[in-house]
């Protein structure tokens, strides 16, 4: 007796086209972004951060946004980062 198999695979498809990743070869002059997703304690995280990145590494500007929870970004606020920050940092606390 014969049997067939499916097998499927669970890997759903990227959403976005992947784009080519730049290294950085200072902060020095460089603007960096932070999207706080509004998790406890990341806003303090930041703030402390953007302090050693500008005294310790030359940061020019450190742009902060924070977001609601679960909500996305908003494609205006990610084509501001895009335009006006060298580097971004998204992430969370707790």
């Amino acid at each position: 007796m014969s049997s067939t198999m499916m097998v499927l695979d669970p890997v759903a498809p990227p959403q976005h086209t992947p784009r080519a990743q730049t290294t950085l070869a200072s902060l020095a002059g460089k603007t960096v972004g932070f999207i706080d997703n509004a998790k406890p304690n990341f806003n303090l995280l930041v703030d402390d951060l953007g302090k050693l990145l500008t005294g310790r590494y030359g940061v020019r500007a450190v742009i902060k946004h924070r977001k609601s929870g679960q909500v996305p970004v908003a494609e205006a606020v990610l084509k501001d980062f895009a335009e006006r920050c060298d580097a971004v940092v998204t992430g969370s606390g707790d």
